[in-house]
């Protein structure tokens, strides 16, 4: 078979990618052996692959293809998220585009929209995934809007609407004005700002008294219902029942009395605005306020507004400040940093809002997820130290909003019957909700028509914390085989951003809808930085094209320069010169091949010693290598069982088996160690598929011709046999002494051309097994032993033993002595220098100990040095 010279990536990925797929490698379905699963972490459907997506998906790739090795029915489900806000956010700009309003179009008209651009871009990301090597069941293929997952979504929600769990409530929520949608919690990200403090008068209706307030937000004062002052504070006790005016709007509001105010806080009166605070809201349940709100959904000014309606509110901001000091309102204003919330998706400044919103009931739902994980250890966390993150989010839970005022999503299968906000009813799809209706009203001659549906839709969350279920059927048909056999899945690997949004609630779906976990493990990445420690963004500017580098290292060379760095749960700083380093490794291991295919194999010849003792001792270190990478793995510390990996075939095979073992120039090898060696490196293949699956599979083919039931993908795991560590200590002494001999050679410049003999002083009865092997890649002709030093010769230490080569022939004795004087010479001109330092008190009393203990082992070896310097001249005069 015509072996190419050189490893080019671009050309072998794609074949193989095709021959896998044509071959069904990657399909699963349920049969007697044992499943191992992962469910991908579904991808929004507006997304392009980028380095958090790279390190994931080779994380999952690397578990998916050693269990598919290690005879388990491994099965990986891809899938995208439909991304509600995301997608619709996309689908609203290109409408603009075209110069349409989304306010324009009917839902049915504008959902049109969003199919046709899901359709057209949906399907990127998992034509991405598969140039990264990514060996999904590409025929479970999910995405969360298909009509199974919808059905389940709207299944569920019914059933825990059917339990008392959801509830509609008017509550003060996180709204978006972007996106035009609430948020929950847990998706607003709070930054530190720099902002002003504005003190504002408000003048006390029929006096000439005023009281000072501070804000950072002069633009709400039009929504303000009453100022506040706490009743203990004898500065305005005697506003108690009087009334403020509202600058610029001349409302008249009530003072009211509350120990909710700080009296050590800024001014002690605090202005309170309702319908635009949640602490103010509280307030104004309390004391039975007007709820004032000024603000439109994107966050401009309505009419409440007065001559800013219409106007974004940090325009209004700008612009009001500037009224409320030419009209003498504002005192002075301060610098002042504020902690302002943030849309995750959007970016946009986070508006408190007060807006009906479903709500699910959490306390009960979340104690079987606590357990499970905090306490019975039946889903474990890799690394552990996340499990405190866990707690904290679990235990501080909060009723989840689960109403998006979105048209792309599954819209809440609500309908209304009547003119009230309570008049509706909950059924999984129109027919039963009518029936549901007539039966309420009594009257049977109630319509579809008269049935409204609701408008909102479901969070993006509530269709995924149902995935590892819903994308087996698990929701509409319990008890099917495919849910029975491959639930719960085995390994969740994704990152701790969304150890909350995702990963817990799905464990909470889980003990709800199937009483068991929906997965054993979850390893969670670290996010992808610069090397300046910068998270990777497109903002920024500092995230590299995944596809290019894919393009430039090979798709092997990435996942390597990927995986080195990646501990779990610890960020990753990535440098390009990581896929740099894999695409060496590549190269590497497939210039060994080519040295191997290289090599004329005679039938005749008998197995020399050195490569029989260099078998046994690869097979060693092979079997005890094995038991460490498979330690890791167990401990998911898969980017130690790629350094193992990389160490064995790097240094071990390649370095050093292969130059053992290979024969003489344009001489043949042996039959027995070709073989061995072949079955050796066939080992090394199946290791190493898993992290480079391309070029593992490419060099497997070329190795002979294989049947498609032969391909390296699915061949078996190799076993570990219990290794002879005695002969891996003698191996470790053994590549001392050659390295000795080597430095000689290059010191003393003796060819290696050159055989030389070599006396060992055997000070430790050092072990013979691998003599052999030092003969042959020191170039020694003679290897003996003595108890003696020998005249005339170059001597070296390993350990407590003393090589010695003798110097007739090899090299110029005169010559010799006269470098070996220069260099004891200059030597112990150093050691004075060091010991006149050590001898001076004041340096040793005032220095740092390490810089101290250093001269004092710059004194240790100089005098190591010198005593074999005057050895080795004592030898050769």
């Amino acid at each position: 078979m015509n072996i190419p010279s050189k490893y080019e990536a671009n050309t072998i990925e794609g074949k193989w990618y095709d021959y896998w797929m044509q071959n069904r490698y990657f399909r699963s379905v349920p049969d007697g052996r044992d499943p191992y699963t992962i469910v991908i972490p579904p991808p929004n459907v507006t997304g392009v692959l980028h380095m958090g997506h790279m390190l994931n998906n080779t994380i999952q790739d690397v578990l998916i293809r050693r269990a598919r090795l290690k005879g388990f029915n491994a099965c990986w489900v891809p899938g995208t998220d439909h991304a509600s806000i995301a997608t619709e956010a996309k689908v609203v700009a290109k409408l603009k585009a075209r110069g349409i309003e989304k306010s324009d179009l009917s839902r049915e008209e504008f959902l049109e929209h969003a199919w046709e651009w899901t359709e057209e871009y949906g399907g990127v990301i998992l034509e991405q995934l598969k140039k990264l090597g990514c060996s999904c069941d590409w025929d479970r293929t999910k995405f969360t809007m298909d009509d199974d997952m919808s059905a389940s979504v709207i299944r569920v929600f019914v059933d825990l609407y059917n339990k008392g769990l959801i509830y509609k409530g008017h509550r003060m929520v996180n709204w978006d004005p972007e996106a035009k949608t609430t948020l929950s919690d847990e998706e607003v990200i709070y930054e530190e700002r720099q902002g002003l403090l504005y003190y504002l008068e408000y003048p006390i209706e029929g006096s000439d008294e005023k009281v000072t307030i501070a804000t950072t937000r002069p633009e709400t004062i039009l929504g303000d219902t009453a100022i506040c002052i706490n009743p203990e504070d004898e500065r305005y006790r005697h506003l108690k029942g009087k009334k403020a005016i509202v600058p610029l709007a001349n409302r008249a509001i009530p003072i009211i009395e509350d120990e909710y105010v700080d009296v050590e806080f800024g001014t002690g009166c605090l202005k309170v605005t309702p319908a635009h605070d949640e602490n103010d809201k509280m307030l104004g349940d309390k004391h039975g306020l007007e709820v004032v709100d000024i603000f439109n959904d994107d966050a401009t000014l309505n009419a409440h507004g007065l001559h800013y309606e219409g106007l974004d509110r940090f325009a209004v901001r700008k612009a009001i400040s500037k009224e409320l000091e030419e009209k003498g309102y504002l005192v002075k204003t301060e610098n002042h940093i504020n902690k302002v919330g943030t849309s995750e998706r959007t970016k946009a400044v986070i508006e408190p809002r007060l807006s009906d919103q479903w709500f699910l009931k959490m306390e009960e739902l979340v104690k079987p997820a606590i357990k499970a994980v905090l306490e019975d250890e039946e889903i474990k966390l890799f690394p552990k130290k996340f499990e405190n993150t866990y707690r904290h989010w679990m235990e501080n839970i909060r009723d989840w909003n689960i109403s998006r005022q979105l048209w792309w999503g599954h819209q809440i299968p609500a309908w209304y019957y009547g003119e009230g906000k309570e008049d509706f009813v909950v059924a999984e799809h129109e027919e039963e909700a009518l029936e549901k209706a007539r039966k309420i009203t009594g009257n049977e001659h109630l319509s579809a028509a008269d049935l409204k549906q609701e408008e909102d839709s479901l969070d993006t969350w509530f269709s995924a914390w149902l995935w590892p279920m819903s994308v087996f059927g698990g929701i509409l048909e319990p008890e099917n085989e495919e849910i029975k056999y491959y639930y719960p899945t085995n390994d969740l690997v994704t990152g701790p951003d969304i150890l909350f949004f995702w990963v817990a609630r799905m464990i909470i779906a889980g003990y709800e809808f199937r009483g068991e976990k929906p997965f054993t493990n979850i390893y969670l990445t670290g996010l992808v930085r610069d090397k300046q420690r910068r998270k990777m963004s497109k903002s920024l500017g500092n995230s590299p094209d995944a596809l290019g580098l894919i393009k430039e290292y090979g798709a092997d060379g990435v996942r390597v320069g990927l995986l080195l760095s990646s501990a779990a749960g610890n960020d990753l700083l990535f440098d390009e010169a990581l896929c740099q380093q894999g695409k060496g490794f590549a190269n590497k291991i497939w210039n060994a091949f080519r040295l191997v295919k290289s090599w004329e194999v005679n039938d005749a010849l008998e197995q020399p010693e050195a490569a029989e003792r260099a078998i046994a001792w690869y097979k060693s270190k092979f079997s005890l290598t094995l038991k460490n990478i498979e330690d890791q793995f167990d401990k998911y510390r898969i980017s130690d069982a790629l350094m193992a990996t990389y160490k064995l075939i790097w240094d071990d095979f390649c370095s050093w088996l292969l130059e053992m073992v290979k024969p003489a120039y344009q001489q043949p090898i042996d039959i027995k160690t070709f073989n061995e060696v072949i079955a050796l490196f066939e080992d090394n293949l199946k290791v190493l598929h898993p992290f480079m699956p391309f070029l593992t599979e490419e060099i497997w083919q070329h190795m002979k011709v294989r049947t498609p039931e032969e391909a390296l993908i699915i061949s078996p795991w190799p076993e570990a046999e219990a290794g002879d560590e005695k002969l891996i200590a003698d191996f470790e002494l053994a590549a001392e002494v050659i390295s000795g001999i080597r430095t000689i050679r290059k010191e003393k410049n003796i060819a290696f051309k050159n055989a030389i003999d070599l006396k060992v002083l055997n000070n430790e009865n050092a072990g013979k097994a691998l003599d052999a092997i030092i003969r042959k890649l020191g170039n020694v002709d003679a290897l003996t032993y003595t108890d003696e030093k020998p005249e005339g010769a170059l001597s070296f230490r390993v350990r407590s033993n003393e090589y010695f080569i003798p110097v007739t022939g090899a090299v110029n004795v005169e010559e010799e002595i006269e470098k070996l004087e220069e260099e004891l010479k200059y030597t112990e001109g150093f050691l004075k220098s060091v010991q006149k330092k050590l001898s001076n008190e004041r340096f040793v009393n005032n220095a740092p100990d390490q810089v101290v203990a250093m001269e004092k082992k710059k004194e240790a070896d100089a005098l190591a040095k010198i005593e074999t310097i005057k050895e080795s001249l004592a030898s050769l005069k």
